[in-house]
């Protein structure tokens, strides 16, 4: 069978291809107002140390493009095909192999952790290389900027080194020396670095937001096999009608079968070049939601396996499926129940009005007339707004820090991303547009009891 590849040439080469992965590495990170999570910089800076620190120790162009790339897919909606299809099949396989694969689904942090790990140690030495350049530019900003939860990343950077050997000497070297500077410097113990296992140990996790039954039954409601559809397939090699099929079925992809089993696949856009399933494309029939949308922010495709056989598949269409829409209105409801408790707890006996405009304050006190006039029993912070609620939660340090974000500011635009999708939600309006990067790390946390 042939590998996953587009065997065409890629649209650009040589300085030009440098050139083109750069501006559409920053555009891609700028339209969703990436930053780094310390210093609040583009998160392009981040992109270009790692792309001159692979142009340090070589000039190999299509790894220069992948460095600009490598986190496109994980943090941003481009998609590999995007990718492959702008940059040429090898960029996009390189950006593959440095993109984490892991789910909330696969267990904590460590367990996660190192399914990425096992991933990572079957790339080529070129990803191999990237990512060295990734964790040398990521543990020097962590640990000037939180000590603490670099003696985490440090642990798991070592994990990593282990698997990294095989890539470019020099760098690897030092990354190794910067790993042991920076354990010296926080006084963390080397026996504590060079286990791995010692992250399961000291990761921090929030404590925000806990599952009760009916949110554990909530989410485990739904699975892929609920919005899958039928994967139409026929024998190899692709058959001439096979566009045609595609059509007839309003598929955009079509299943390839090889001995009887549905082993690849077409796509519309090129019906006669066969690609293998990409591991992190393909997903169980019983798989959460939150799988599904990870998946899909990874690929415009994603496929649905029933024992070993795959049999389904699912596109970023299917988003709108009533299920989903139901499911992600659910997660955001959850997410809004549980912040009032947090907000009653944190600040009792209504505290919490300190930090509300009184502007904001007076139509919640009329709304709250309103209701215990019809008889109903509510209270001030349940007559507020989404957003009101999520600006008080936000005044916690604690709390901003433990959702990851990096200022007040970032949190409140993410906010009304939330609140804008729920909106559309309600109001039975189309909600592929929305971030699906921004909703898969939110679905994850929240399953995951995390959030």
């Amino acid at each position: 069978m042939e590998d996953n590849h587009i065997h065409k040439a890629p649209h650009f080469s040589g300085p030009d291809l440098v050139a083109q992965a750069r501006i559409y590495a920053i555009q891609a990170h700028s339209r969703i107002n990436h930053r780094r999570k310390y210093s609040l910089e583009p998160y392009d800076v981040h992109l270009k140390d790692v792309a001159d620190i692979i142009s340090s120790s070589t000039d190999d162009e299509e790894m220069i493009a992948a460095a600009w790339l490598h986190d496109v897919v994980e943090d941003t909606p481009a998609t590999f095909f995007e990718i492959e299809q702008k940059f040429g099949s090898a960029v996009a396989q390189l950006v593959a192999e440095v993109t984490d694969i892991s789910t909330s689904a696969h267990g904590n942090r460590a367990t996660r952790k190192a399914i990425d790990r096992a991933h990572l140690s079957n790339a080529s030495w070129r990803g191999k290389t990237i990512k060295l350049a990734d964790l040398i530019d990521n543990c020097r900003d962590i640990c000037a900027h939180d000590p603490e939860f670099a003696k985490v990343y440090l642990t798991e950077m070592s994990g990593l080194l282990e698997v990294l050997s095989d890539g470019q000497t020099d760098l690897y070297n030092r990354a190794v020396k910067l790993l042991h500077r920076s354990a010296e410097a926080l006084s963390l113990p080397l026996e504590v670095i060079t286990s791995f296992q010692a992250i399961s140990n000291t990761v921090r996790s929030s404590t925000l937001f806990r599952h009760d039954r009916a949110s554990d039954m909530f989410l485990k409601a739904f699975a892929a096999k609920d919005i899958a559809r039928a994967l139409p397939s026929v024998d190899s090699p692709p058959a001439s009608s096979a566009l045609s099929i595609m059509k007839k079925n309003g598929m955009s992809a079509l299943g390839i079968r090889h001995d009887g089993h549905i082993r690849g696949y077409v796509m519309k856009d090129e019906p006669s070049q066969e690609r293998t399933f990409r591991p992190d494309q393909l997903i169980d029939e019983k798989a959460s939601f939150s799988e599904v949308i990870t998946a899909l922010t990874r690929h415009e495709i994603c496929f649905v396996r029933v024992f070993d056989s795959v049999t389904g598949i699912i596109t970023r269409d299917d988003i709108q499926h009533p299920f989903i829409r139901m499911w992600l209105f659910g997660i955001i409801t959850m997410m809004e129940m549980q912040t009032v408790a947090f907000i009653e707890k944190r600040w009792p006996d209504d505290a919490w009005v300190q930090f509300l405009s009184e502007k904001r304050l007076e139509k919640a006190r009329e709304l709250l007339d309103e209701r215990l006039r019809r008889n109903q029993s509510t209270t001030l912070l349940n007559c507020l707004q989404f957003s009101d609620k999520f600006q008080i939660l936000i005044e916690d340090q604690t709390v901003l820090q433990d959702l990851g974000f990096p200022s007040r500011r970032i949190a409140k635009r993410v906010c009304k991303d939330l609140e804008s999708l729920r909106n559309n939600l309600s109001h039975a309006q189309d909600i592929v547009g929305h971030d699906f990067t921004q909703i898969a790390r939110m679905a994850m946390r929240i399953e995951s009891g995390n959030y």
